[in-house]
């Protein structure tokens, strides 16, 4: 990794890059570069991403002196487990410590069909939205993209354990991802790299709060990865309310973003709706956003808002959620209620960080 993209991200205390961050294609031209034929650098992949070591001494297909130059020039992510809670469910929350004392979270999911990985982007994020506790803080800095796989090589080191795979990732953690493009496009190639982890593109989706240009760019990215919008209101008026981004990328204009992304790709985008009480979950606003969706391939993805204490949102009642999910079926929108996980370990996006930076607040 360049000087140049270190302080893009904002990482300026390193003094080697991450081996995760460079690709296959970026590893054969170290290798040529450093007088090795270029084939060790598939070998090096397979060992960061199918035997998943965590030292350069354990490659020992690979000579001494290739070794210590690789230990020489690069270092692995260390995340270090500040904080883990399993709920009843099979959730498990990790609150990771980076090497500059920051620290992100990242979620294991188990499903029916297999284990999620929710992994983050960004140390904190600007982005604003009012009933979430990822914005608390504000943004610290962006995680670059070795910062980002190795969420999910360590959550595959987890569950190499018993024996499972990593099946799906998504990528909702705190952060906005399409405010730390480059590193989110580059980690993307990483996990679907059939020499890497291998992950289906279809079993990865990206959500974002709905950065314009950066839609428009994942367009023409010619991707299977699927693509969710945080939408949470039918309404400019309503949304810049919720979610201050509005104020730079008006309901209208995320709207037609879509419509060209969906016209380029052909791919059903999810809208993300965080019901919350009095606010954004009356049948008006069920019926006004069937209006925006109708002529979309889109499915809509409802979410009981979780309480943040700092935040004073309530959740909306039972009995409303059935009904606003009612009201947009009967328009023939595709809906769901999502299910929720991990509830009984704070398990909402920016939770665990923001008590960890309330005790270092009062150390």
């Amino acid at each position: 990794m360049s000087i140049d993209q270190l302080e893009r991200t904002g990482v300026n205390e390193m003094t080697k890059p991450f081996i995760y961050d460079y690709t296959l294609e970026e590893l054969e031209q170290w290798a040529v570069e450093n007088g090795e034929p270029k084939f060790r650098a598939a070998q090096i992949y397979d060992w960061v991403y199918v035997k998943r070591v965590n030292d350069f001494s354990e490659m020992t297909n690979l000579s001494k002196a290739l070794r210590e130059k690789l230990d020489d020039q690069f270092q692995f992510v260390t995340l270090s487990e500040i904080t883990k809670f399993e709920s009843k469910d099979g959730t498990v929350k990790f609150l990771f410590g980076l090497h500059d004392d920051h620290a992100i979270e990242t979620v294991i999911m188990k499903h029916n069909y297999g284990n999620s990985v929710c992994v983050t982007t960004q140390v904190g994020c600007r982005v604003g939205c009012t009933f979430c506790a990822s914005t608390l803080g504000g943004l610290k800095r962006n995680l670059t993209a070795g910062e980002i796989i190795a969420q999910v090589v360590r959550s595959q080191q987890i569950l190499d354990e018993r024996n499972e795979r990593v099946s799906s990732i998504v990528i909702m953690g705190t952060g906005e991802p399409f405010e730390n493009y480059d590193e989110t496009m580059k980690f993307l190639r990483t996990m679907i790299h059939e020499k890497g982890l291998n992950i289906g593109q279809r079993h990865i989706t990206v959500s974002t709060s709905g950065i314009v240009p950066n839609i428009y760019k994942f367009a023409d990215e010619d991707t299977q990865i699927n693509l969710a919008i945080s939408i949470h209101a039918p309404n400019d008026k309503l949304r810049s309310k919720l979610m201050p981004v509005n104020r730079r990328f008006p309901f209208d204009d995320v709207m037609e973003s879509l419509r060209y992304y969906q016209g380029k790709t052909g791919r059903r985008i999810t809208f993300e709706y965080a019901l919350i009480g009095g606010v954004n979950d009356q049948p008006e606003h069920a019926e006004e956003l069937a209006g925006v969706l109708k002529d979309m391939l889109c499915h809509v993805n409802l979410i009981p808002v979780n309480y943040v204490p700092e935040r004073k949102y309530i959740r909306t009642a039972r009995k409303d959620i059935f009904q606003f999910q009612r009201i947009l079926a009967d328009h023939g929108v595709n809906v769901t209620i999502r299910r929720e996980q991990g509830h009984d370990i704070a398990a909402a996006c920016g939770q665990l960080r923001a008590k960890h930076m309330e005790k270092h607040k009062e150390a």
